[in-house]
């Protein structure tokens, strides 16, 4: 019996905007209001620093708490979102 390769992940991005709430943490869409999906953790990392370089750059050196974070789709989660 053979079995479905399972798919490789993908990553979305997220913020936290609300400071004083550390477990509001919201998903980061693009300009046209769809989610930022990737295939691979770097680029997503990548974009992440470029829509956010200051919190980045915080987080970098350990200034303050973290606020941005990369994380792996979940795969029944994704599957009918539309990609950028």
């Amino acid at each position: 019996m053979t079995y479905p390769k399972p798919k490789p992940p993908q990553y979305k991005l997220q913020v936290q905007e609300d400071e004083a709430d550390h477990r509001l943490w919201h998903d980061v869409l693009s300009p046209q209001g769809k989610l930022y999906v990737f295939d691979r953790e770097e680029e997503a990392r990548a974009k992440l620093a470029e829509l956010f370089p200051v919190l980045v750059g915080l987080e970098k050196f350990a200034a303050g708490p973290k606020r941005t974070r990369v994380i792996t789709i979940a795969q029944d989660e994704g599957e009918d979102e539309d990609r950028n």
